[in-house]
């Protein structure tokens, strides 16, 4: 049982989306890469790389085929399937939803920097 407050709850939850989100595009865009490779344009761990991708393909988010880059070397390509590109598309939007309130939050906390910047610069000069 979690007991988060629903702020931390939303948190973990935005938290969970972007790296899904980042995942599954890294995923469909360059299917060829290593687990290394991923981790390194993530920017995490390769345990973490390799214990999320294992996530998404528990949930049927992708698939894994071997193949051989070269005679000596083993390597995996990383597919979509279905469910992963739905699963991509639902947490774009929530990914983007956030991103959009983040903005907007910011734009009126900057509104408001400006007209206290402004009200200290008057009170300064008088």
């Amino acid at each position: 049982m979690c007991y988060c407050s629903t702020t931390e709850q939303l948190g973990r939850l935005f938290l969970q989306d972007e790296i899904t989100y980042k995942f599954l595009k890294i995923i469909e865009n360059e299917p060829h890469l290593s687990q290394r490779e991923i981790a390194q344009k993530m920017g995490v761990s390769l345990g973490k790389t390799n214990y999320c991708l294992k996530a998404l393909l528990d949930k049927g988010f992708i698939k894994v085929r071997n193949f051989y880059k070269n005679k000596k070397k083993k390597a995996y390509i990383y597919f979509l399937t279905p469910n992963g590109i739905e699963e991509k598309a639902q947490v774009t939007y929530r990914f983007l939803q956030k991103k959009i309130d983040e903005y907007e939050t910011i734009k009126i906390e900057i509104e408001n920097l400006k007209s206290e910047a402004a009200e200290e610069f008057k009170s300064g000069s008088e």
